[in-house]
């Protein structure tokens, strides 16, 4: 059990608010995920600097192919630019990127590029960014049970072997540690389907701060709130 005063060394983001703040603005949606992507850029590098295990971000979820397919488009060429604009960035920060999802469903462009981030950032010994792209919650667990399902079909599992630590090592990143704090910007109160395996203990904590405008000021309110949280993971203080 942690106690308080501990800093996260793994952060989950939910995204959000990026429309909507475009919107107050009289902004196409677009430039909302187009200023989204400061934020990005500078709580990756605040979260590299603090030494964090892992930063990971919702980017795309498996639900979002349902939105117009200009705003897809869009949003698939502001991911390309920013795998290519941010390797340099990635690698002076010895930053490891790595991502979760369905991931042979994006533009071959897109992996090309997601691709050649992950294998040139690979040996990085610092902080790992993983980017949550066609991703959902409810589709990795069932890849999972699938995958587990395959190989007691084929005579490889056991139905006894199949515990809670064997079916997380199924998951689309078998040795990521759970999250220690969740943040949701824009103030939206829900989950939206995100890591809902890992999340189980998650702290969460929410912002009505659209994501364009989160900041490192943004950042340092959600770590002094987590300090001050006791973590019981279900059990009694003595």
């Amino acid at each position: 059990m942690s106690e308080k005063g501990h800093v996260p060394s793994h952060i989950a983001i939910i995204m959000d608010g990026n429309g909507r703040w475009a919107k107050r603005r009289g902004f196409a949606r677009f430039r909302g995920h187009r200023e989204g992507a400061e934020s990005v850029r500078e709580i990756t590098r605040e979260c590299a600097k603090k030494h964090l295990k892992q930063l990971t971000l919702y980017a795309f979820s498996a639900e979002n192919w349902k939105r117009p397919q200009r705003e897809i488009n869009l949003l698939m060429k502001l991911l390309k630019d920013f795998l290519i604009k941010e390797r340099k960035e990635i690698n002076d920060n010895n930053i490891r990127m790595t991502a979760i999802g369905r991931i042979s469903e994006l533009p071959e462009d897109v992996q090309k590029e997601l691709a050649i981030m992950m294998e040139g950032s690979k040996n990085n010994t610092g902080m790992v960014l993983c980017l949550a792209l066609n991703y959902g919650g409810r589709t990795e667990i069932v890849d999972a049970a699938r995958e587990i399902a395959k190989n007691v079909r084929n005579g490889k599992m056991g139905l006894d072997e199949i515990t809670e630590d064997a079916f997380k090592k199924y998951l689309y990143m078998s040795d990521m540690t759970d999250p220690d704090l969740l943040i949701r910007t824009g103030g939206d109160m829900r989950i939206s389907n995100f890591l809902l395996w890992e999340i189980s203990y998650t702290e969460l904590w929410v912002t009505p701060v659209c994501w364009p405008d989160f900041r490192k000021a943004h950042l340092e309110e959600a770590l002094k709130e987590y300090a001050r949280r006791e973590r019981r993971f279900g059990g009694l203080r003595e």
